[in-house]
């Protein structure tokens, strides 16, 4: 009923800039956070960036002052805009959509979604 997809990834030079976008689609009501997790080969997937309905945000210390998350309500997508990307973000990103609120067959159901990934690549 709800799906996320991402897209925006790819290979990057070290200093380079990257827009990741997230567009979650179906009969969504509401969705409350929105966030950003990657995932580097034989590490465990981390929050990288989150974001609340209000636009509050919440950010990893290995990524402040470089990524930049924002979302656009009215069409249920979320960005994440990553700049001075280094070798050590390399990983795929994935969305997360939290107490997505969505209408199905007369019913309001609440659950959490997860997109597919996108690879990030940071190398020379």
């Amino acid at each position: 009923q709800v799906q996320l997809v991402e897209s925006g990834g790819g290979l990057v030079q070290p200093g380079g800039s990257l827009r990741l976008s997230c567009a979650a689609s179906g009969s969504i009501f509401s969705i409350n956070l929105m966030g950003w997790y990657r995932q580097a080969p034989g590490n465990q997937r981390e929050l990288v960036a989150a974001i609340t309905s209000g636009g509050s945000t919440n950010y990893a210390d290995s990524v402040k002052g470089r990524f930049t998350i924002s979302r656009d309500n009215a069409k249920n997508t979320a960005y994440l805009q990553m700049s001075s990307l280094k070798p050590a973000d390399t990983a795929v990103y994935y969305c997360k959509a939290d107490d997505v609120t969505y209408y199905s067959r007369s019913y309001y159901y609440t659950r959490d979604y997860w997109g597919q990934g996108t690879q990030v690549t940071v190398s020379s």
